[in-house]
C-alpha cells in the first residue's frame, strides 16, 4: 500500500493545474506544491506518502462530522425538517434554499452546514463549539485546535455566509442567532488538522463510527450510514455527480486543499494539495482518488471479488432410523450469505419429524435483517414439528416479537449432536 501511494504521489506531484483559494486571505498563503496522501485501514494502520503532517484548516471537510453530531442530537426526521439531503447542483456558497421554507438543499453546502451547526444542542455558542471541537478531536483520535489567524481571516471576509444566515433566519429555517451561528461556523472551519488526522477521521466513518486507532465509538453506526450517503451524493458540490460516476466513494472536499473519502469497511483516505479546480475540489486529490479507485476496484457499484464460501458443509446424518440435517457456516452473514445458508437448510432438512442442526461456530457476525430471517426460518421449523439446535459462540439469533424460542442453543457441535442423538 505504501508503494502504491508513493507511486501515485510521485506521478501526480507534477500536476500544475488549479488555483489556491484566495477569497479567504490566509488560505492564499498555502504552498501550492504541498501534497500528501494518507490512508488508515480498519485495523488502524497508517500508510502515507508525501507531506501528510503539514497542518491546514479543515474548512468544509468538517461538515459531514458536524452533520453526524446533529443527527445524533436531533434524530434523522427532525434534522430533515431543517436541512434537506438532495444534491443542489450548485457551488458550495450558493443561495440554494427551498422556496417557501428557506430550508437548505443539503448539509454539505454552506447554507446547510450553518443550519446543521446551529442544530447541535448547547446552552450557548461557546458550548456548541466546544462540543463540535470535541467531536472532531474524537474522530481524529487526538486533541485538535483552532488556527486563530485563519479564523480572523474568515471573520473579516465572511459577509456572504452571514448574508446566508440572515436570509435563512428570516425564512425560519435557521432558529439560532445569525451572527452567532456564522461565528461558530467560522471557528469550526478553522480547526487545524493534517492529512494523517483526516485519514483517521474518514476511517472512523468507514468503520461505522468506531475509531480504528483509539477504539472509541464516536457516533453510532446508523449515523455513519446516513452521513456517508449524503457525502456520496452531495459532498463534492456541483461536481458530485461526476465524482460518484468516476470514483464511486463517499467524499468531502475543502477549499484549504483537503479531500477525504471513505471506503466502507475498508479504509479512510485523505489527500492534501491546495490548488483547486472550478468546483472547489483539489486537483491532485481528485486525480489521486480516481487512480486509487480504479487500481483497487473501490467503486461502490463495483462487483465484489470472490469470497470464501459461507456454507462450509451440508450433511444428512442417520441415527437409529432418524435423520439429522446438519449445515455449517462461516464469516459474516449479510443478505447474500444468509440466502445461501437458508437454501442449504432447505436441502438437508429431513422429512418431519426430524432434527435440524445449524452450526454457526465459525460465524463472526449476523446483521439485523439476516438475524430476523434466520429466526423466522427456525421458528417455522419448530412449529412444523422439527427438533432444532443452533451452535454458536454467542447468541446471534433470538425469537421474533410474539414468538417463543423453538430451538436449543449449544456452544459446541459435540454437545448439539449428543442432544440430537439422545432425544
Amino acid at each position: 500500500m505504501t508503494g502504491a501511494l508513493s507511486d501515485i504521489h510521485r506521478r501526480l506531484g507534477a500536476l500544475r493545474d488549479g488555483q489556491v483559494a484566495d477569497y479567504i486571505p490566509q488560505l492564499a498563503l498555502a504552498d501550492p506544491d504541498d501534497f500528501g496522501i494518507a490512508l488508515v485501514s480498519m485495523t488502524g494502520h497508517l500508510y502515507q506518502a508525501g507531506k501528510t503532517d503539514a497542518p491546514f484548516t479543515i474548512q468544509s471537510m468538517s461538515k459531514p462530522f458536524v452533520y453526524a453530531l446533529a443527527l445524533s442530537d436531533l434524530g434523522p426526521q427532525e434534522l430533515l425538517r431543517r436541512v434537506g439531503v438532495e444534491p443542489s447542483g450548485d457551488p458550495f456558497n450558493a443561495i440554494s434554499l427551498e422556496p417557501g421554507t428557506g430550508r437548505p438543499a443539503n448539509p454539505m453546502i454552506n447554507a446547510g452546514a450553518m443550519v446543521t451547526t446551529a442544530a447541535v444542542r448547547a446552552d450557548s455558542p461557546a458550548e456548541r463549539f466546544e462540543r463540535v471541537l470535541a467531536l472532531l478531536s474524537a474522530f481524529a483520535g487526538r486533541p485538535l485546535d483552532v488556527d486563530e489567524g485563519v479564523y480572523a481571516s474568515e471573520v473579516a471576509t465572511g459577509d456572504r455566509n452571514r448574508a446566508l444566515a440572515y436570509l435563512m433566519r428570516s425564512a425560519g429555517s435557521l432558529r439560532a442567532d445569525a451572527d452567532e451561528t456564522a461565528d461558530t461556523y467560522f471557528r469550526q472551519c478553522s480547526v487545524r488538522v493534517t492529512a494523517a488526522d483526516l485519514a483517521v477521521m474518514a476511517a472512523t466513518l468507514a468503520n461505522g463510527g468506531l475509531n480504528p486507532v483509539t477504539g472509541v465509538q464516536v457516533v453510532a453506526e446508523p449515523i455513519t450510514v446516513r452521513t456517508l450517503a449524503v457525502m456520496a451524493t452531495c459532498g463534492m458540490y456541483d461536481g458530485a455527480g461526476q465524482w460518484l460516476s468516476d470514483v464511486g466513494l463517499p467524499a468531502k472536499s475543502g477549499v484549504s486543499g483537503g479531500l477525504i473519502a471513505a471506503s466502507p469497511a475498508r479504509f479512510g483516505v485523505a489527500v492534501y494539495s491546495p490548488p483547486l479546480n472550478r468546483s472547489g475540489n483539489p486537483v491532485r486529490a481528485v486525480a489521486a482518488l480516481g487512480e486509487m479507485s480504479e487500481r483497487f476496484g473501490l467503486h461502490l457499484m463495483h462487483r465484489a471479488g470472490l469470497r470464501a464460501a459461507t456454507v462450509t458443509g451440508t450433511e444428512r446424518l442417520e441415527h437409529d432410523g432418524r435423520s439429522i440435517g446438519l449445515v455449517s457456516a462461516q464469516g459474516v452473514l449479510e443478505f447474500t450469505e444468509t440466502e445461501a445458508l437458508v437454501r442449504a437448510l432447505q436441502e438437508v432438512t429431513p422429512p418431519a419429524p426430524g432434527w435440524v442442526l445449524l452450526d454457526l461456530t465459525a460465524v463472526s457476525a449476523v446483521l439485523p435483517g439476516p438475524t430476523a430471517a434466520l429466526a423466522s426460518v427456525l421458528t417455522d421449523l419448530g412449529e412444523r414439528g422439527y427438533h432444532v439446535a443452533v451452535v454458536a459462540q454467542r447468541s446471534f439469533v433470538e425469537a421474533g416479537e410474539g414468538h417463543s424460542r423453538t430451538w436449543e442453543v449449544f456452544s459446541t457441535l459435540g454437545d448439539a449432536l449428543a442432544w440430537c442423538r439422545t432425544r
